[in-house]
């Protein structure tokens, strides 16, 4: 389970056992096989225990460098501080990322199949293709096992929990706004920002890459790096949903869910997806999350459309917001259609 550690789960729990001593353990995204064991032991024993899982936006490096590019870079590595500690601030976010990603002597260019060498050993292949399925988009546990020709038995979650554990992906399970109880199956998405990016981008190009001979201008000038980096932003603003909370004005009301949407099309209409829904007793903030050079009022349009497919339970008000990143047309903030507009850059300050 930890590629040869298995016996240090036991050797913890002995120590443990002996009660004479308190134990603090620092565990890192670089080293995710003794973090994951860690983890494990701490769901046995531990008294306290705390789990960051990447900085937030405003304790990345806010202070660093501009917030465009303090977005960018967020967005690829999640916020990991060993990835952050590569940064060049007299560099573009788009030079960082081409000298990280898309030379063979970068860091994100050699770190995922070391990482995932280490973390899983024999057991690697079948998740890297658990993930490649979840790079085109988030799914169930049985459509995955379909996908891949599994059963979808107690072993095949076990790996699903696995990557879970090692925080490669999530397991979101909502509220139903129309029934108020929780989905009753997990939708599982790809957590990590580093593994999207390098599932999308860098894998793809890989033997280019390694010879040297992948040019290109600009990064921003790669076929579709508006749309990944569109979706890089959502994933890294759904992972700290909970920061978008003070933002929200919700006075007393408890959350009790944050999480994205989906659901199909069914006899009360066509089918909805949303990138974060945020939910009270009596409110449902749909969050619409946007990263583009320019923001009009087409976003006005997409979102009263979704508000129209989405359907809340009775004495459930929703409540549209909006989370971006580029520049905001002055028509979209006079409108008055948003009940929050919460510029990115808001998320790099004390609350």
């Amino acid at each position: 389970m930890f590629a040869g550690r298995e016996y240090y789960l036991e050797d913890l729990s002995s120590l443990w056992r002996k009660a004479t001593s308190s134990l603090v353990a620092c565990r890192s995204r670089r080293r995710i096989g003794k973090s994951r064991l860690f983890k494990e032991f701490a769901a046995r024993t531990a008294e306290k225990y705390i789990e960051l899982s990447g900085l937030p936006p405003r304790k990345g490096m806010a202070n660093r460098v501009d917030r465009k590019t303090v977005f960018d870079i967020l967005s690829v590595t999640g916020g990991i501080p060993r990835y952050l500690e590569e940064i060049d601030p007299g560099l573009s976010a788009e030079e960082n990322i081409r000298r990280m990603c898309f030379t063979s002597s970068g860091t994100l260019f050699k770190d995922f199949n070391e990482i995932f060498a280490q973390v899983f050993g024999d057991e690697a292949v079948l998740k890297r293709a658990i993930l490649a399925n979840l790079a085109e988009g988030p799914m169930s546990g049985a459509e995955i096992a379909d996908k891949l020709g599994r059963e979808n038995n107690g072993h095949f979650a076990g790996h699903l929990r696995e990557l879970e554990l090692a925080g490669f992906v999530a397991a979101d399970r909502g509220i139903n706004p129309l029934t108020g109880k929780r989905t009753r199956t997990s939708k599982y998405r790809i957590r990590d920002n580093y593994t999207r990016f390098y599932l999308h981008y860098i894998e793809p190009h890989k033997e280019e890459i390694a010879s040297g001979s992948y040019f290109f201008s600009s990064v921003d000038r790669l076929p579709g790096w508006d749309a990944i980096m569109g979706l890089q932003f959502e994933n890294l603003i759904v992972n700290h949903a909970m920061e978008l909370v003070p933002h929200l004005h919700l006075g007393g009301a408890i959350v009790q869910s944050a999480a994205p949407y989906r659901h199909a099309r069914n006899s009360r209409g066509g089918g909805c997806q949303i990138d974060l829904l945020v939910q009270t007793s009596r409110t449902a903030y749909l969050v619409e999350i946007k990263r583009q050079k320019r923001i009009t009022r087409e976003v006005e349009r997409q979102v009263e459309e979704e508000m129209r497919r989405l359907h809340a339970r009775k004495g459930v008000a929703v409540r549209p917001v909006l989370v971006f990143a580029g520049d905001l047309d002055a028509e979209v903030e006079g409108d008055g259609f948003f009940d929050a507009i919460i510029p990115a850059e808001k998320l790099l300050t004390p609350h």
